[in-house]
């Protein structure tokens, strides 16, 4: 069962918003968070009623925010500004990242900086607690004033319009939903409208899920590293503490500790150590790849660092401060998201491409030290994995793709009101596909790498390597004439990503950085 999160307690983490967003933790307003919102709200109803035009309480919006708007026409107000900024085009984004978005919205109305009702923070909470998601289309986001038109269309379902996902999948009208859950939809009133839609909480939600997908990942390239330098007949000197404390990054060292560990014991390694190895050096996607992994992880700890920063922030605009003043500010704009999501791209296509490199030194009789060619079971009638590297080489082609930076560009919008944008939406979503592609990639290379081992026999692997081996044979046979290697690929991908390759490695030695 998972632990329920209260926003307004301890700062939100990425591991909490995992849990809301993929495992439906509850989400509970803690007694300070509810009083802060109550305070924030006493002081937009006194400024609705002293007749001094406000951003987002009184007035239009974007370049239109010169119009002071009549207290009768401000329920309108809000209502169309949601109505007008659902614009979304294209296919469904995923629940995960609806969910994701949805609690840092809540945790941003809960900061008592954005001015909304406690009521309307509680529905909130309410729908994200009922399961019901709203449809929200992929494209729309610039990622300035945040994530405009993605936060629109979860408003819009908070209104009882729009359509929805229901828990079991089903998509219906929001208010439909809604009332099938005993929920109201909320009327807005002043400040809400503006409050519920600006804010980088889409970017912010998919950064926080690669992060928490990339930290698994580059360990299980370690044990795929571990697994390809056995299959290879490399060594495992290179990756000696002295040797790494020379560069003393702390990602080198942690994957560096891994690789030694997991291969500890190997009789692999033991066959050919010392005089016996003939080999001066390995090739580099063997000797290198703490320096590669290292890297990564120390990148994916900067983004950490802030995403960490931005689950503590206010990002409103205009914001609510604590003396009362209601003051338009820039806190909205995705930069510091973006870029990082740009860096985790870039790093997350160099660790494929490396890991490409190893599967492909181990199909050639050139280079893999007395395999068979392609690991085939009789080469030339059979084509082994020749063609799980042609895919994993598409992969990784695409990962470099994905890997230009979306945060340098900018398109004008808004009348040249909002002339610089941060593409932080964009940036995170082509992040969502080269996570998924680093673990086909390092799935791939693990199969591999596990079907070359077995054909070390009767040497032995570590004992870690070997529990992955062996975990892989409950689903997967090991060589052998050519079968349908898709479905291979598939299991061994599940395996990845439902952390049960780390899961093996870990029972063997223990739990790895």
């Amino acid at each position: 069962m998972t632990v329920p999160v209260t926003i307004g307690g301890a700062p939100l983490t990425t591991h909490d918003v995992a849990a809301v967003a993929r495992h439906a933790a509850e989400v509970r307003i803690s007694d300070g968070a509810a009083a802060s919102v109550e305070a924030a709200r006493a002081h937009i109803e006194r400024l609705a009623t002293s007749g001094v035009p406000v951003y987002g309480v009184s007035t239009g919006f974007g370049s239109l925010a010169t119009r002071y708007i009549e207290p009768s026409l401000r329920h309108r107000l809000q209502r169309s500004l949601v109505r007008s900024h659902a614009a979304g085009t294209g296919p469904e984004v995923e629940r995960e990242v609806v969910r994701a978005l949805m609690l840092l919205r809540l945790n941003t109305l809960c900061s008592g900086r954005t001015g909304v009702r406690l009521s309307t923070a509680l529905a909130y909470a309410a729908m994200l607690n009922a399961g019901i998601t709203p449809c929200v289309p992929e494209s729309g986001s610039l990622g300035c004033s945040g994530d405009l038109a993605p936060l629109s269309h979860c408003a819009l379902a908070l209104m009882g319009e729009g359509e929805v996902r229901t828990p079991d999948g089903v998509r219906r009208p929001a208010g439909e939903a809604l009332a099938a859950a005993g929920l109201a939809p909320v009327e807005l009133e002043e400040k809400e409208g503006l409050a519920l839609i600006n804010g980088t909480d889409g970017m912010l939600g998919m950064l926080s899920l690669a992060i928490e997908d990339l930290r698994a990942l580059v360990t299980v390239a370690d044990i795929g590293t571990a697994m390809s330098v056995e299959a290879l007949l490399g060594t495992d000197r290179v990756f000696a503490a002295d040797l790494q404390a020379l560069r003393p990054h702390p990602g080198q060292a942690a994957s560096a500790s891994n690789i030694t560990r997991l291969l500890a014991g190997s009789g692999i390694v033991a066959s050919h150590a010392g005089h016996d190895d003939v080999k001066v050096q390995d090739a580099y996607s063997l000797r290198c790849a703490p320096q590669v992994a290292g890297a990564v992880r120390d990148t994916i700890d900067h983004a950490a660092t802030v995403a960490g920063r931005e689950l503590v922030s206010a990002v409103d605009n205009p914001v609510v401060l604590a003396d009362g003043r209601v003051e338009s500010n820039g806190n909205f704009h995705g930069a510091p998201v973006a870029y990082v999501l740009d860096f985790l791209a870039i790093v997350a296509a160099d660790l494929a491409s490396i890991s490409e490199r190893r599967t492909d030194r181990m199909l050639d009789p050139a280079r893999s030290h007395g395999l068979p060619a392609f690991l085939a079971g009789d080469p030339g009638v059979d084509s082994g994995h020749m063609i799980a590297q042609y895919t994993q080489a598409s992969i990784v082609s695409d990962m470099k793709r994905l890997a230009v930076p979306a945060s340098v560009d900018s398109i004008p919008s808004s009348a040249m009101q909002e002339d610089h944008v941060s593409m932080g939406w964009s940036a995170a979503r082509k992040l969502r596909k080269s996570v998924d592609g680093l673990s086909r990639v390092l799935a791939i290379e693990i199969l591999t790498a596990a079907r070359a081992i077995d054909l070390r026999t009767p040497l032995e692997p570590s004992a870690a390597t070997g529990a992955v081996r062996d975990l892989l044979r409950l689903h997967v046979a090991g060589p052998g004439p050519d079968r349908f290697l898709s479905p291979e690929i598939e299991a061994v991908h599940r395996l990845v990503v439902d952390g049960e390759i780390a899961a093996a490695a870990a029972a063997a030695i223990g739990e790895l950085a």
